[in-house]
């Protein structure tokens, strides 16, 4: 006997319902419906005590599964081997609540007693596809695509991260320099994440409709035409097209967003959140080399005759061209193209897909979105309240990039924490941090340390939330629905930036620096509340 062959798991793991056929007493077939799940290298189905299958089990524990795709029905899957283990009691409980999770989003409702009865295969197992349609890849192969797309996306994150550090710290100073105002100080920051916002919903889609390579390459150069519009509109002192422009840079922002979920495209589910931190953390270097490249930037602004300021968008025009070039060539094959050929994943682009345990999604969503409100509206002001101390742009450049090493560099741990300890748990981890984050920062005043430590905390707090909550929303989700619910996300995650950015400025100027960072705390208390509360709610139901 031989555990379960490789190229049939994937047809057993997801939600597709199967068929077991075992022996009558005179040796005729007798076959039925049910749910079916992986267990180790066995597969497991329930059983009702003296019912004809658990009878025919009991004098024949040979057994034979087919199991077809949901949503596409000549792809199958068929095994055969014998009844291993019969298990009782809690044990046996726990998988069949699992199995009720997979296929309805939640606990199996009728506790009457039940078999749950794992069983190993035999060497038989095989995979079947229409001759129409393309097999999916072997594992091997699938295993060899993720580390190439992986690889691809940390490089095109590095030089997206080296473009988003180069500008956004500068945002503010350049905004409220040719506004006049104060006043404006988060127009760089609300315009960034509208456009970011505004981008990530017709990203998705695109992605759904032709793969994830000309979604990232056009998200990445429509960014690096908003980076031209700012040296531009500076240079004429013409606001309105200034914050063009940061809308229109924003839609990088947006990229980056999507290329977290671009590393679960072929991510097994057990290493999801590893690979989705990896692509994450990789923005730290480019992020974190950014905001250093003001004396440079300046450099290039004088030696092009350019407005003081805008320098460092060349850089960023230069670096984001490159990624986009990245994408392009690097995301062959394309990801979320081949994933639509695996039989967990629906063949057909505008097949539904499925979304299990709802409220968990809105959890998620909710999480995520909240965190990145507090984080852009404390960062984001954080220039303009270092500059009132009198501290210099290489200060404040080197504030920024530890801020930005915050929010990316732990992610990996992050990663591997949301894989081990879980999703709810690691983002009560990220809400805990940003409240003790938010309490040092409002306490700092203008002391350049404090404000930096406060900056830290606050992106490892984000980092938390974003890598679990992102995880959960894939884990919850399958097909076009997890496209559209990362789109969903992805939007509501910069809505709430820019609203969380545009209220920052009127509330710095009203009860000052202190007084944002514990209004940003109110919105934590909700979010680790939330995460509290839900989950319990609906295990009660």
């Amino acid at each position: 006997m031989t555990g379960l062959p490789d190229d049939v798991r994937p047809y057993f793991s997801a939600a597709n319902y199967a068929h077991l056929a075992t022996l009558l007493p005179d040796g005729s077939p007798h076959v039925v419906p049910l749910w079916v799940d992986v267990e180790g290298d066995r597969l497991v189905f329930l059983t009702v005590p003296g019912s004809r299958k658990d009878r025919n089990l009991a004098a024949d524990p040979r057994v034979a599964v087919s199991v077809a795709q949901a949503d596409h029905p000549f792809a199958m899957a068929t095994v055969r081997g014998r009844v291993a283990e019969r298990i009782e009691g809690d044990r046996a409980w726990a998988i069949i609540d699992r199995m009720a999770e997979k296929y309805t989003g939640a606990p199996y409702a009728d506790r009457t007693p039940a078999w749950c009865s794992p069983w190993t295969s035999s060497p038989h197992g095989r995979m079947t596809t229409p001759p129409t349609e393309a097999a999916a890849p072997a594992a091997l192969e699938l295993s060899r695509i993720q580390r190439r797309t992986v690889r691809v996306l940390i490089a095109g994150q590095i030089l997206g991260g080296l473009g988003f550090g180069a500008t956004s710290s500068i945002g503010s100073v350049l905004a409220t320099e040719v506004a006049g105002s104060e006043a404006w100080a988060g127009a760089a920051a609300t315009l960034s994440t509208l456009g970011a916002a505004a981008a990530a919903v017709p990203l998705a889609a695109l992605a759904r409709r032709r793969g994830r390579r000309p979604a990232l390459a056009s998200g990445i150069l429509t960014s690096t035409a908003g980076a031209i519009l700012v040296v531009v509109s500076t240079g004429l002192g013409l606001f309105p097209l200034l914050l063009l422009g940061f809308a229109l840079l924003g839609v990088g922002a947006a990229v980056n967003l999507q290329t977290r979920f671009a590393a679960t495209d072929l991510a097994s589910p057990a290493h999801r959140g590893r690979d989705l931190s990896l692509v994450v953390w990789s923005t730290t270097i480019g992020a974190v080399v950014g905001p250093n490249l003001f004396g440079p930037g300046q450099g290039i602004a004088e030696a092009f005759s350019m407005p003081p300021l805008t320098g460092s968008f060349v850089i960023a025009v230069v670096a984001q061209v490159a990624a986009a070039a990245l994408f392009l060539l690097g995301l062959r094959p394309d990801p979320y193209l081949v994933s639509r050929s695996l039989p967990a994943a629906p063949v057909a682009p505008a097949a539904p897909g499925r979304v299990s345990a709802r409220s968990l999604l809105i959890l998620a969503i909710s999480s995520v979105a909240g965190s990145h409100a507090v984080m852009v509206a404390v960062m984001s002001m954080t220039p303009v309240h270092l500059t009132h101390g009198g501290a210099t742009l290489t200060i404040i450049g080197l504030t920024i990039s530890l801020h930005v090493a915050g929010m990316f560099a732990l992610s990996p741990l992050f990663g591997w924490l949301s894989d081990r300890m879980g999703r709810i748990r690691t983002v009560l981890l990220g809400q805990g941090i940003l409240a003790v984050a938010v309490v040092i920062t409002a306490s700092a005043g203008h002391s350049t340390a404090g404000v930096t430590v406060g900056l830290i905390l606050i992106g490892l707090g984000w980092s938390a939330t974003t890598v679990s909550g992102s995880a959960l929303i894939t884990d919850l989700t399958t097909g076009a629905a997890r496209t559209r619910a990362q789109g969903r996300t992805d939007l509501v995650m910069n809505l709430s930036g820019a609203l969380g950015g545009a209220a920052a400025g009127p509330v710095l100027a009203l009860i000052g620096y202190a007084g944002l960072a514990l209004a940003a705390g109110v919105i934590v208390l909700v979010v680790a509340g939330a995460n509290l509360v839900v989950p319990r709610v609906r295990a009660a139901v």
